[in-house]
């Protein structure tokens, strides 16, 4: 089993003189409805409110076979309101709140996890944050850990402070994909390859690292790869990283390595499986983007 912690929310995005239009998002659970597509059984751990964004999102999670460790909460549901320039790329304003009950009240969905995911600003934001870093110490002695930051510069006060946060949970990761933006944001002064070797040392064993429309590159001890983009009529980018990471997931867990027992398989990974597992994601990535908001693909659909 795959669990996914982190933030679930409401999208509304606009755009030209289109009406705004509303999808259930959030980085993390985008990734658990992108790895259940994929065939995969999946526990998302996040949080919603009792009202009608969160009936949307406990909808699309049930439709998807997205198990749920937690249900609605006393608070609002969190939402994102984007807006698209010409190429599709979106700017958000958040109305958001992220906290997690004790971690007793869904230990369960970690005990039988051989893979944990978390990423974006559930990894920031507190009390959330802070939860979320003590169950990935909980489940690293036996679980696979994955880890995607993407960085949203709103929510962050202090940009050392972010760093350090960004490298706790790289540090404690088997797996990390990241965009150039998020290593442009985070070292300035150093180049993108460099910034994800630096983060490789660290401790993962895989760094991937998408570029936009110029692919992505991939750095493990055996070596690095680069994987070109498919050429494709976008609708808009949103979703797309998210349907990356869990591509990047499923091609490792297809392989048979993911739990603490295979880390040491995972870490000598050859290069040129590497490439295979982000041509994968390169494709998956593909169809999210051509079609409108964080709609991620079936499996068949890749193949």
């Amino acid at each position: 089993m795959l669990t996914v912690m982190g933030e679930g929310l409401v999208d509304v995005l606009s755009g030209g003189i289109s009406a705004p239009k509303t999808y259930v998002g959030g980085s993390p659970l985008n990734v658990s409805v992108a790895l259940a597509r994929l065939g995969h059984a999946v526990t998302f751990v996040g949080r919603y409110g009792d009202d009608g964004p969160g009936t949307m999102i406990r909808d699309y999670l049930q439709a998807n076979s997205v198990r749920e460790a937690l249900g609605p909460d006393g608070m609002p549901t969190s939402t994102a309101r984007g807006t698209l320039d010409p190429a599709g790329t979106a700017t958000y304003d958040f109305d958001f709140a992220w906290q997690l009950p004790a971690l007793s009240e869904f230990e369960s969905a970690l005990k039988d996890a051989q893979l944990v995911h978390t990423g974006s600003i559930a990894c920031v934001v507190e009390p959330g944050a802070s939860t979320v870093l003590h169950a990935v110490e909980t489940a690293r002695p036996h679980a696979t850990i994955t880890y995607d930051p993407n960085i949203r510069p709103t929510f962050v006060r202090n940009h050392a402070e972010a760093v350090a946060q960004a490298e706790r949970f790289v540090k404690l990761s088997d797996v990390v994909r990241t965009s150039d933006d998020d290593l442009d944001w985070l070292y300035p002064r150093r180049s993108i390859a460099d910034s994800a070797r630096a983060w490789r040392r660290m401790g993962p064993a895989v760094v991937a690292v998408t570029h936009g429309s110029r692919g992505a590159s991939g750095f493990v001890e055996n070596g690095e790869v680069t994987v070109p983009n498919r050429t494709v009529e976008v609708a808009d980018s949103v979703g797309s990283g998210d349907t990356f990471m869990a591509a990047l997931i499923s091609g490792i867990v297809d392989r048979e390595l993911i739990g603490s027992a295979q880390r040491e398989h995972l870490r000598a990974l050859p290069a040129d499986q590497l490439r295979q597992i982000l041509d994968f994601a390169i494709r998956a990535a593909a169809v999210t983007v051509s079609r409108a908001g964080a709609n991620p693909p079936y499996r068949s659909e890749v193949q």
